[in-house]
């Protein structure tokens, strides 16, 4: 479904990414694991279409993405969450939900569909209520509502997990098993160990800009390079 080859980015000297390459199917859970500045957020931007990539090719559902702004490739089914959650501050939770259902569908049971997918994720008792009224979970939980109302074919979830809590995590966790059992393709990218390993079939693994490993996630954890790059040699 998604076919990443030789992509590299660059921002004035500095490599961000290196030579990419990386296959996704239909349905795969993946994770993207690597330290601080590995070129994780970077190639998530990258296959959305935030940063023009200087190297490489990216196919996403039989279509080349070159030169395909953000939203075309939403509308291909290529939809990502942020690591700051981008809600629309001036709508309510309803509403910034709603915007997802008319950027593809018109007018049509938008207010209809955004509310069951709030109650799919958890929020349908505060759909009245405006982004800074939420905590940090629900916060995550309107990013996701968004980018699944997209009906996606692939979800690149953008540490959709930081800072929150043993239990938080465990419920964003819930959200994003339900999305892949609906037919979503999760590629996770997450500082959260214990979520990778419980979510993540396949595992990647980015350091400087490259990928070093990529297979089933317990295999690749005990792979030496990659402790190595977590914990030092």
């Amino acid at each position: 479904m998604l076919e990443v080859q030789g992509v590299g980015k660059r921002f004035g000297g500095f490599v961000a990414l290196d030579d990419v390459s990386l296959a996704v199917a239909e349905g795969e859970r993946i994770g993207l694991i690597g330290p601080n500045g590995s070129g994780k957020s970077t190639f998530v931007n990258c296959l959305a279409g935030v940063y023009a990539r200087h190297a490489g090719a990216v196919a996403f559902a039989g279509h080349d993405l070159a030169g395909l702004a953000p939203y075309r490739r939403a509308r291909l089914g290529l939809a990502r969450t942020f690591q700051l959650p981008r809600a629309f501050a001036s709508l309510t939770v309803l509403q910034n939900v709603e915007v997802a259902y008319r950027f593809l569908d018109g007018q049509g049971s938008a207010p209809e569909n955004a509310r069951d997918q709030l109650t799919r994720v958890g929020l349908e008792g505060k759909a009245r209520l405006r982004p800074r009224d939420l905590t940090q979970v629900d916060l995550r939980r309107l990013e996701l509502a968004r980018a699944l109302a997209c009906r996606p074919k692939l979800l690149l979830a953008d540490e959709a997990m930081a800072g929150l809590s043993h239990a938080e995590v465990d419920d964003i966790l819930e959200l994003l098993f339900g999305a892949n059992a609906a037919g979503v393709a999760v590629v996770m990218i997450e500082h959260v160990m214990r979520a990778v390993t419980a979510f993540a079939a396949r595992l990647v693994v980015f350091v400087a800009g490259r990928k070093i490993a990529d297979g089933p996630t317990p295999e690749v954890l005990r792979m030496r390079e990659v402790e190595a790059a977590y914990l030092g040699e």
